[in-house]
Order: C-alpha cells, then sequence, then structure tokens
C-alpha cells in the first residue's frame, strides 16, 4: 500500500511540554486483524519503542509498562499505568495513560480510528501528550524530533507484524 509511515506534529512547548499529534497510514490487512493487534498489549509491545516490561492488569482494560527513553544525552525510565477508556471493536478504540520518571510526570490520550480502504485498512489517530517537570525543562527542543522518529518506528513495526 503506501511507504514508511510519517505522523503530523504540532507541538508547543511551554514551562510544561505539550504535544498535540496525529496522523495516518494504510496498513495491508483486513481491519479485524489490524484492530486485534492495536488492542492487544501482548502484540504491541513487540513494536513499543525502549519497552523493557509489559503486565496485563486487568483484561482487555489496563496494564503496567515500564518504557526507557533517551532525550539527548538524559536517559528516563518511566512507570506507566495505561487503561483504555473506549473500545468500539473494529472502528475506534481511546486509551490514557499516566507515567512517572524521577522528577518528571507525562500523561498520554490516544485516539485510533480504523476504516476498511481498498481491501486494507486505514489508520488515523491523534495524541494529546503533556510532560512536566525535568525533562520537560531539559527535552523540550528534541521532543518534536525524538517524538516523530519513534511514532514511526511504532507504526511501521505495526505494519511489518500486521501485514505478515
Amino acid at each position: 500500500m503506501n511507504g514508511d509511515f510519517h505522523p503530523n506534529l504540532k507541538l508547543r512547548a511551554t514551562k510544561e511540554s505539550w504535544m498535540q499529534l496525529d496522523g495516518s497510514t494504510t496498513i495491508d490487512a483486513p481491519r479485524e486483524r489490524v484492530w486485534a493487534f492495536l488492542t492487544d498489549p501482548h502484540q504491541v509491545s513487540k513494536c513499543a519503542p525502549g519497552l523493557e516490561s509489559m503486565e496485563v492488569v486487568e483484561e482487555d482494560k489496563k496494564f503496567q509498562a515500564v518504557v526507557s527513553l533517551g532525550f539527548g544525552s538524559m536517559k528516563a525510565r518511566f512507570s506507566a499505568d495505561v487503561e483504555w477508556v473506549e473500545l468500539q471493536e473494529p472502528e475506534r478504540a481511546t486509551m490514557k495513560g499516566h507515567g512517572t520518571a524521577p522528577g518528571s510526570t507525562a500523561d498520554v490520550t490516544s485516539t485510533m480510528t480504523l476504516s476498511e480502504v481498498n481491501g486494507g485498512t486505514q489508520l488515523a489517530w491523534t495524541a494529546d501528550v503533556s510532560i512536566q517537570g525535568t525533562i520537560a525543562s531539559l527535552a523540550s527542543r528534541l521532543m518534536g524530533s525524538m517524538t516523530q522518529r519513534l511514532t514511526g518506528e511504532f507504526f511501521n513495526c505495526v505494519k511489518k507484524h500486521v501485514e505478515e
């Protein structure tokens, strides 16, 4: 279908770093297969950059993850609680996550919408990300490019696994 995934980024940096991200890509697979992969934490964990561990707390609802990310010369290790707040199979899902690292916090709300297109699936997504604390103040200039790179890696990996 189409090539590498490239997200759109809107970034507003303040004392707390806040980003709005959105993007879309076409995956050469049925919508049900894409849905099954993207709503299964065990499957998604194969593609999550920096993921050290993931544990399901409540099936189809809550999970916890530990993620290490580098911000230039600084590395942060986040412990995160993630929860599905909406699951409308196989069309739309929304998740919220809250993570902490020493001296920093991150909050994310992300929604994905899946639609059938030309025998494949169109995946459109949005994310609102807020980062506060040490990481926001030290790495705010790097977050846009880093987020774009990590998001691209994630969705390219998803396409690879789902299109197999």
